[in-house]
């Protein structure tokens, strides 16, 4: 009866490491399904960052006047960028202080009233420093022959606004001839000339102030 007794014991301990055997299995396999399965912040994080675009790595464009020479406009009075857009652009730039030379030469050469009733212009305007550059005895033989005056100064001026996103290209000028600008952002050239003061508003133009006399082929 012992015999039996303990035969039995054997069997039911063998029964329950049968059956523990399988649970384990059974945890196993569900342990390695989970484990295989990505979870919300592995797919999140495999997610594939995004390039900037070609705008965004452009060089921004300014929206008011921009360069080191706009530090010689007055911030105040009608000279200023707020009173230069009051006007048209030959009374403008007649009350700028950096401007005095070339206002001088539109005057002389009877352009006053061709600018100002103008309805879209952009001007190159150049300082006083860039007409200094001149010999004074060729700018004066220049102030003194109105038709080679006239087609300096308007070969200084484009028919339309342009603003600083399409300003670069090949323009006409009123002279009929076309004037190469380069550049982008901040920075514009004009043969040698740079843009020391850009997009600066008047009633009728544009005017980008320049720091050498742009000269035509005559």
């Amino acid at each position: 009866m012992n015999t039996k007794l303990r035969t039995r014991s054997m069997g039911l301990a063998a029964l329950a490491l049968t059956a523990s055997m399988g649970l384990a299995a059974c945890g196993s396999e569900s342990d390695t399904e989970s484990a295989s399965e990505p979870t919300t912040s592995e797919s999140t994080s495999e997610a594939p960052t995004e390039e900037p675009t070609e705008t965004e790595s452009e060089a921004p464009m300014a929206d008011g006047p921009f360069g080191p020479g706009c530090a010689g406009v007055p911030t105040e009075g009608e000279g200023s960028v707020e009173g230069m857009a009051d006007d048209p652009v030959a009374t403008a730039a007649s009350n700028n202080p950096l401007l005095k030379t070339l206002v001088a030469a539109v005057t002389e050469a009877g352009l006053v009233d061709t600018l100002n009733s103008a309805e879209n212009l952009t001007v190159f305007a150049p300082t006083d420093d860039a007409f200094a550059q001149i010999p004074k005895k060729d700018l004066n033989a220049l102030l003194a022959d109105k038709e080679a005056l006239t087609t300096v100064l308007t070969h200084h001026v484009v028919g339309e606004r342009l603003a600083p996103d399409a300003v670069a290209g090949e323009h006409e000028t009123l002279a009929g001839d076309m004037l190469t600008v380069e550049g982008s952002g901040e920075d514009f050239t004009i043969g040698e000339a740079s843009v020391v003061c850009g997009n600066v508003q008047t009633a009728n133009a544009t005017v980008y102030v320049v720091d050498q006399v742009l000269m035509p082929q005559m």
